[in-house]
């Protein structure tokens, strides 16, 4: 059951970020609201399941489902962070994703109307597009001078 809902997971999470006809931030949004409120949706199953935690969350079937997710997001942080180092790229994936799965975790352990749902994903896709964004605004300025040094200007 639980391998089922992390590849139910894995499955929306590629749906999302894969759909190229809208743009990446729009993407980014969709996912944390989706997860979001999967999670709540799913905090009864995961709380009944939390017994058998050690022999699901090891077994070789969850790592696989969970590195195929990470490496679904890892890709698609190319496209959000196209212009940052691999090392900035993969910290912040790291970064995105462990606070992605705390909040939902936390969040989800309390009953939530759909409103506090909509409230929630929105705040925490607000805080991650603002992150995205001063990264690459941070970045920026060093690809315009090392353009402008090649270019000879």
């Amino acid at each position: 059951m639980q391998s089922d809902e992390w590849l139910h997971t894995t499955q929306m999470l590629q749906r999302i970020l894969q759909d190229f006809e809208q743009p990446p931030l729009v993407r980014l949004r969709t996912l944390v609201q989706a997860f979001i409120r999967s999670e709540c949706d799913e905090a009864q199953m995961r709380g009944a399941l939390n017994d058998a935690a050690p022999l699901y969350r090891n077994a070789p079937e969850a790592h696989a489902v969970r590195a195929a997710g990470r490496q679904i997001f890892a890709t698609f942080m190319k496209e959000l962070l196209p212009d940052v180092g691999e090392q900035i790229r993969t910290s912040a994936c790291d970064l995105i994703l462990t606070t992605l799965s705390s909040v939902g975790k936390d969040f989800s352990g309390s009953p939530r109307t759909e409103e506090d749902i909509s409230v929630c994903a929105d705040g925490l896709a607000d805080m991650f597009s603002a992150y995205v964004l001063a990264l690459n605004e941070r970045r920026a300025p060093l690809t315009r001078a090392l353009a402008a040094s090649s270019s000879g200007e």
